[in-house]
């Protein structure tokens, strides 16, 4: 079955890059994407970008469809309160959520079931409802309270990807290395992608 919708949540860990680049691959693909970025996520976007997010979310949604060229309504924005969104609702939510990046107290507060706010309560839906869940955490190190967080989460169902680029494709810029987590991102759901080269695929060709 053909993904055609994906919830992705922007939290507020270093490496907003991976979540946009995420982005704009998945409007590539025609896929459909209900956005939801938290508001530290919109301060590491304003650190680590020269991007300048606007902060409505109607703004959000009309500067990323321009940024991507994506059709219309194929971005949707949703606000951290916007409990009637379809996201919030296991009648409503697309197939598959991706976190990327996730914070490590966004980790806590998914693993826990905490539900403050339309992330948590969008990933909480995606458990409940045995749907596809990635985390994509940046963090170094790991605390124990982290790794037990990502145990949990896993046992649950939830795949955990670390923000861990590999180095055999031999990178050469960081745009490279950003590629190498999307890849892996966009394999998990299923969707094609020319980023980075499945392992072994020269040997069956």
């Amino acid at each position: 079955m053909k993904l055609d919708r994906v919830t992705l949540a922007i939290t507020g860990a270093s490496g907003v890059q991976y979540g946009l680049r995420l982005l704009e691959c998945l409007v590539a693909a025609d896929i459909q994407v209900l956005v939801l970025i938290s508001r530290a996520a919109q301060v590491v976007i304003a650190t680590e970008t020269e991007l300048k997010m606007p902060g409505a979310t109607a703004e959000q949604e009309q500067f990323l469809t321009d940024l991507y060229n994506a059709k219309d309504g194929q971005i949707r924005v949703f606000g951290r309160e916007q409990w009637m969104s379809p996201v919030a609702s296991g009648s409503g939510a697309p197939s598959a959520m991706v976190v990327c990046p996730c914070s490590t107290g966004s980790l806590s507060a998914i693993a826990c079931g905490a539900s403050n706010n339309l992330i948590e309560r969008a990933a909480d839906v995606a458990l409940k409802e045995r749907r596809q869940l990635i985390l994509v955490p940046r963090e170094a190190p790991y605390s124990e309270i982290h790794l037990e967080h990502m145990l949990k989460l896993t046992r649950m169902g939830a795949v955990v990807i670390p923000a861990s680029p590999g180095f055999y494709n031999k990178p050469a810029t960081v745009e490279d290395m950003i590629d190498f987590v999307v890849a892996r991102i966009l394999n998990q759901l299923g969707v094609e992608q020319t980023l980075m080269p499945r392992w072994g695929d020269d040997l069956i060709r």
